[in-house]
């Protein structure tokens, strides 16, 4: 891998939405050269943001990729309306495609983590049409066999939901953030430079003093109630777009297989389970997320 440089400092830039879900401005973050079409745009998982996978991403764009991270709906420094109302994985589906339209062309890979995986084979319908449709990876995205076509789960029916309701959402400063958080939970794997790249855009400054989350528990909350609302069945047998997916070894979230006696995986589904990850795998083990990113890329090359 090349060494770090001074290009593992993100271009920063909003762009205006104009989507289903709503009009405003997604935040991104960039790396690479930008006088040349986006290589990948990667949507992160529920709670976090586009910088936390900034040891992932800024290698690709040192190498000459051009790689771009959205702050999704209600994440990170992106200002689009967070209504909970009614609230689906469709409205990140919606963005995406909003953003594609944004940037005038698909990127050659669609990569996403947890709900940012099975928000973009959400969005696959939509933009199997283009004329250079892009390819996916997705690390242990969110997908279970069957899925209820019922009403979104309560607070009783979900440990996840009760757990992000209950977070602390008020820290003095990111290096108090970086302490409470350290060893602990959903970043007890994560090494703590990739926790600091987290806080970066997960903290915002209070008038008041202090700092608070910028995806807000009751937000997270809503994501986690509605996960398993619509399936993504379509681009799972249909084959709109060539997907890899990379599964976690241990409590992966990726159970579409699961009590399955053949095989439910079309053959434009690549299925790897990553030996020793948990759902954390691009923190866990980047350097394996990254190969598969560069594997795609130069696949759509071909």
């Amino acid at each position: 891998m090349l060494p770090p440089t001074a290009t593992d400092s993100p271009r920063r830039r909003l762009i205006p939405l104009q989507s289903r879900a709503g009009h405003g401005e997604v935040a991104t973050i960039a790396f690479g050269p930008a006088d040349r079409p986006v290589d990948i745009v990667f949507l992160h998982a529920n709670g976090f943001n586009a910088m936390t996978y900034r040891q992932l991403l800024a290698p690709l764009g040192r190498e000459g990729l051009h790689v771009m991270a959205v702050d999704q709906r209600g994440h990170g420094l992106s200002r689009l309306d967070t209504q909970a109302a009614d609230h689906s994985w469709l409205r990140y589906a919606d963005d995406i495609v909003a953003l594609v339209e944004a940037l005038g062309a698909a990127p050659r890979v669609l990569a996403g983590h947890s709900m940012g995986g099975t928000a973009t084979l959400l969005a696959a319908p939509r933009l199997a049409g283009l004329s250079r449709a892009p390819s996916m990876v997705l690390f242990d995205p969110v997908l279970k066999p069957s899925l209820p076509e019922a009403t979104p789960l309560s607070i009783a029916d979900s440990p996840l939901v009760r757990g992000a309701l209950r977070r602390n959402a008020l820290f003095a400063s990111r290096e108090a953030a970086l302490e409470n958080y350290r060893g602990r939970g959903a970043f007890k794997t994560w090494p703590d430079a990739v926790i600091a790249d987290y806080l970066t855009d997960g903290l915002v400054p209070l008038a008041s003093g202090g700092m608070t989350l910028s995806c807000a528990p009751a937000w997270e909350a809503a994501n986690f109630s509605s996960s398993y609302l619509h399936s993504p069945s379509q681009a799972l047998t249909q084959a709109l777009a060539d997907i890899h997916i990379l599964r976690a070894e241990h409590a992966s979230t990726c159970r579409w297989d699961e009590g399955a006696t053949t095989s439910p995986w079309a053959p434009h589904v690549q299925v790897t389970t990553v030996p020793g990850t948990t759902h954390f795998l691009p923190m866990e083990l980047p350097d394996v997320a990254r190969e598969a990113l560069r594997d795609a890329v130069a696949a759509s090359r071909g």
